[in-house]
């Protein structure tokens, strides 16, 4: 690759992580145009821009774990399933069309948005232990979205926001620094799936460069938004990662 294309890559991953961080999304959607165009590969691409929003999840999971910002109750549940279902869509990656699959996932991420726009902050009597039964519904929605995200080079974290608001009753607060601690073992799981197709390796040293620092500036401003605020911060970012899915899906 040429030295200009990389810090395209990087700059762009960086803006992509800053905006990103804000709401606990990496937005790994809006960067996989950029990085396809530029990868060896589309699946080389893929296998890559899964990796950059593993990377950026971590430096953004980390900021939110040190301001209590992350449920390891329902991350315990979410995290096992999600990593086995990134995995196999890695392995799958080529195997279905990809379009078809992108034009569902960007339906889905624009239906979260309006879940979110829903959201009422539960009553204040609920214990701070989930119920079971949510759980385990939270559960089989991070095996299903790991195996989407897997196989089409993303960690949805757009798709498992609304589900954790929604099955998990989670706060915003905790729904973001939780979706981007799950979403450290997506990213690690859809990179070990894409091993045998093949990753862009400079690629992903420069999108990691670029998305990790803009993740942390990001996710450091993520508690000074008021709730309301963030909670519209988030649909913004939804509408718009969703809408960027489904024209990717398109055209």
């Amino acid at each position: 690759m040429e030295a200009w294309e990389l810090v395209v890559v990087g700059v762009w991953a960086f803006l992509v992580s800053l905006g990103g961080g804000l709401v606990g999304l990496v937005l790994g959607n809006l960067r996989l145009p950029v990085v396809v165009q530029f990868a060896s590969s589309p699946a080389a691409g893929a296998g890559a821009n899964v990796a950059i929003s593993g990377a950026a999840a971590v430096a953004s999971a980390a900021v939110h774990a040190r301001n209590g910002r992350v449920s390891w109750q329902l991350f315990a549940w979410m995290a096992p399933p999600s990593l086995a279902g990134a995995i196999a869509g890695g392995l799958l990656a080529g195997e279905l069309p990809g379009d078809a699959l992108l034009v569902a996932i960007g339906l889905v991420v624009l239906y979260g948005a309006w879940e979110v726009a829903r959201y009422r902050r539960p009553p204040a009597g609920r214990p701070e232990s989930l119920a079971r039964r949510d759980l385990a519904a939270s559960a089989g929605v991070g095996l299903l979205i790991g195996l989407l995200g897997g196989f089409v080079g993303l960690i949805l974290g757009s798709m498992r926001l609304p589900a954790m608001v929604k099955y998990a009753g989670m706060g915003p607060y905790a729904a973001v620094g939780t979706n981007a601690a799950v979403g450290v073992v997506v990213g690690l799981g859809g990179l070990i799936g894409h091993l045998p197709s093949g990753v862009d390796w400079e690629i992903l040293a420069a999108g990691s460069a670029g998305g990790v620092p803009g993740a942390l500036l990001g996710s450091r401003l993520t508690g000074r938004l008021p709730e309301r605020a963030l909670l519209k911060a988030m649909v913004a970012v939804l509408v718009v990662s969703g809408a960027a899915i489904l024209a990717d899906g398109l055209f």
